[in-house]
């Protein structure tokens, strides 16, 4: 997600005032009288579908699935925030689209066995505020929460945690009911009931929404409980030795690196009792309500940084964004108002989440990436990586930094490298070892085919996680090349596909472009695929040599095959690189 850019309001830019027609984000999915069109929350991309369905109960969603086999159709399920990168929801014609929009009013809390019960398609916020009313908190959430129930756990959405069962939301599923295609005597589709000891419980609480529609999800509850939290901006020195012992010291540990400012922020952030003083909440800035003109001034001003290859222009506002940070503690306020002062105290339930921008009230704001505006639009890389690998990787991307800071000004402008932590998992597609996840933001085109400033040095460091170190790709993030070979980074892929078999055998919830994510697949190269990480350049045409970008190799790892910009007219390489 992006992060803190909205600051940006100092570049002062006159615009005149457009009328925004609906506030809060809009659906992911739209009608006529000739089909639907179904895209996600950054406007990327959008597919075509047949018709789209919305149930209200289970047996309403049995019956959309029913229709579908029947009918010999595909069907895909999307949900109301569609925050997914890669095309998984996308259908492949023809296909029906299962939204589970309104199919949310199921909220079952079983205060003896400390569980909830949910329809899949409740919002995490309202989860999470029914829980805590009722004296429960979730121990793991993502720090977004504009995902649905089963949306996040079908794509592995998590926190951060090495304690207790750890951050991934899916390590506290212990039921799940999912509606799969069954035979005409049993009504062409059917309604499973996976309990904890059930095996295909492992396939599919992290399913990609590949084996099935999930109808309701029982997760495990903690009593309510508190959290504090401070912030330490230091120096960058030494993160690859600490990351450990600052896991291992503090329950929700997390760590930001900004390479350009060299500067490290070490998240310090543990449970206190119930009565410790404080009544906080974590409002992160980036997931605020931003002015419009504001965010459209922002990717404006990014827009000609890129245009004039002005790195000054990048690293002045990434300087000034990381001040702001720091003088407003990235978003945290004492008593759900101001930041004055750390550590800030407040319910797990308002310090784990937030998304204020989700809520808008007013036509001038919104969420600074909605496609309605000229906001931002940018690239989210997240790379999985086993525990004690992350330091290689910190190591090599210093190399790659020293050699010139300003060129990771753009990734400082967001959210620098976000170190989070998750533990190893029983579900199937989910982490077979303790590991650490690195996320970072940074600017993408409006044209595809339009490079980028910088442009080798995200495809190196990109290149650096999934092909040097052999991390693993979050399902729900990254660019099509992230995902080369990912089945032979799971040692239990087999076994998912076991289950994918026995449940979907005639592959109704799966389409090309799921597919494509799942298996890993390197599509045919084109002229300029590379630029939008569609392929890994192996010939200059593969970049934009038109505009000066040619396939290079890396400047740290050079293994990789990156585009790179030559002011000159000539390739400095080969027309192939081999």
């Amino acid at each position: 997600m992006a992060g803190g850019y909205w600051l940006h309001c100092l570049l002062t830019i006159l615009c005149s005032i457009r009328t925004v027609h609906s506030k809060i984000p809009q659906s992911p999915v739209e009608c006529t009288v000739s089909g639907c069109t179904l895209s996600n929350a950054y406007g990327a991309w959008g597919c075509s579908a047949l018709n789209a369905t919305y149930p209200t109960t289970e047996e309403q969603l049995r019956s959309a699935v029913s229709y579908a086999v029947r009918n010999n159709l595909k069907a895909k399920v999307v949900t109301r925030f569609s925050h997914t990168i890669p095309k998984l929801a996308c259908p492949q014609d023809p296909t029906l689209l299962i939204s589970t929009e309104n199919y949310d009013s199921g909220i079952q809390i079983d205060a003896v066995n400390s569980a909830v019960t949910v329809d899949a398609g409740v919002g995490l916020r309202r989860l999470i505020d029914a829980v805590e009313d009722a004296g429960f908190s979730l121990a793991a959430a993502p720090y977004w929460e504009g995902v649905s129930v089963a949306g996040l756990i079908s794509t592995g959405a998590h926190g951060s945690s090495w304690w207790g069962r750890g951050g991934a939301v899916h390590d506290y599923v212990v039921g799940l009911s999912v509606v799969v295609p069954a035979s005409e005597s049993e009504g062409y589709a059917k309604v499973l009931r996976l309990e904890s000891r059930d095996p295909l419980l492992s396939a599919a609480k992290v399913s990609l929404g590949v084996l099935g529609a999930i109808s309701k999800v029982k997760l495990s509850l903690e009593h309510r409980f508190k959290r504090s939290i401070t912030y330490n901006f230091t120096e960058d020195n030494g993160i690859e030795d600490v990351y450990i012992d600052h896991a291992k010291q503090y329950e929700f540990a997390d760590i930001t690196w900004y390479p350009s400012r060299h500067t490290a922020v070490y998240r310090y952030d543990s449970r206190v009792p119930l009565n410790a003083s404080g009544n906080g909440l974590n409002d992160f800035i980036g997931f605020q309500n931003n002015p419009i003109l504001v965010s459209e001034a922002v990717r404006g001003s990014e827009k000609l940084f890129e245009t004039k290859r002005d790195t000054n222009g990048k690293c002045l506002t990434a300087a000034t964004t990381l001040a702001f940070k720091k003088l407003v503690a990235n978003g945290l306020k004492n008593n759900g108002n101001i930041f004055t002062g750390y550590p800030v105290v407040g319910f797990q339930g308002k310090m784990q989440t937030s998304g204020s921008c989700l809520y808008s009230t007013r036509i001038d704001t919104s969420c600074s990436w909605d496609p309605r505006i000229k906001g931002l639009f940018f690239y989210e890389t997240t790379a999985i990586f086993p525990a004690s690998k992350v330091g290689d990787f910190i190591r090599d991307v210093r190399k790659l930094r020293d050699l010139n800071p300003q060129n990771f000004c753009g990734v400082d402008n967001y959210n620098g490298l976000l170190f989070r932590f998750i533990k190893a998992s029983s579900a199937y597609l989910g982490q077979p070892e303790d590991s650490v996840v690195v996320d970072f933001n940074y600017y993408r085109a409006n044209d595809p085919s339009d490079p980028r400033l910088n442009q080798d040095v995200w495809e190196e460091v990109e290149q650096l996680a999934f092909f040097k170190h052999g991390a693993k790709p979050h399902w729900a993030k990254n660019r099509n090349v992230a995902f080369l070979g990912v089945q032979q980074k799971y040692p239990k892929f087999n076994m998912f596909l076991s289950a994918k078999h026995k449940l979907d055998p005639q592959n109704v919830f799966s389409s090309k472009w799921s597919d494509d994510i799942l298996f890993g697949k390197e599509l045919e190269k084109f002229d300029g695929c590379a630029l939008d990480g569609l392929c890994i350049c192996t010939e200059d045409r593969h970049c934009s040599p038109q505009k000066g970008y040619y396939c290079s190799h890396g400047l740290v790892y050079k293994e990789a095959r990156v585009c790179r910009y030559s002011p000159s007219s000539t390739s400095s390489s080969s027309s192939s690189i081999g």
